[in-house]
């Protein structure tokens, strides 16, 4: 089992940067791929981005060119640079793990991610 915990988030005001990172336990996290998801109020949970097991990347077109994720598995994190923020990028985000098969291998449906964690808010102003 993996519990994951996300930090970074908070108000910040438009065109500018945040970073999360989410801290998983266990020693199998090199065995997951991560994602980051968020969700807006009233609005259902959208994929953000997410990274294989072995490095690759893939983002949601709204973010592409804008949000960056990596992951460090020897300190067991996963972070997500947000540039160029704007008011829809507004939600509650959450990191979660997927144990797919496959190093290379990224999903982007939330019923793929098996654990998530509690999520933490960005709010964008104006």
């Amino acid at each position: 089992q993996v519990q994951l915990v996300e930090s970074g988030g908070g108000l910040v005001q438009a065109g500018g940067s945040l970073r999360l990172s989410c801290a998983a336990s266990g020693r199998t996290f090199s065995t997951y791929a991560m994602g980051w998801f968020r969700q807006a109020p009233g609005k259902e949970r959208e994929f953000v981005a997410a990274t294989s097991r072995d490095g690759n990347t893939y983002y949601a077109d709204v973010v592409k060119g804008r949000f960056t994720i990596s992951r460090d598995n020897a300190a067991n994190t996963v972070s997500l640079q947000m540039n160029s923020l704007t008011p829809e990028d507004t939600a509650v985000y959450y990191c979660a793990a997927d144990r797919v098969l496959g190093n290379s291998v990224v999903r982007t449906t939330t019923r793929a991610y098996e654990y998530w964690g509690q999520g933490t808010q960005v709010t964008v102003s104006a």
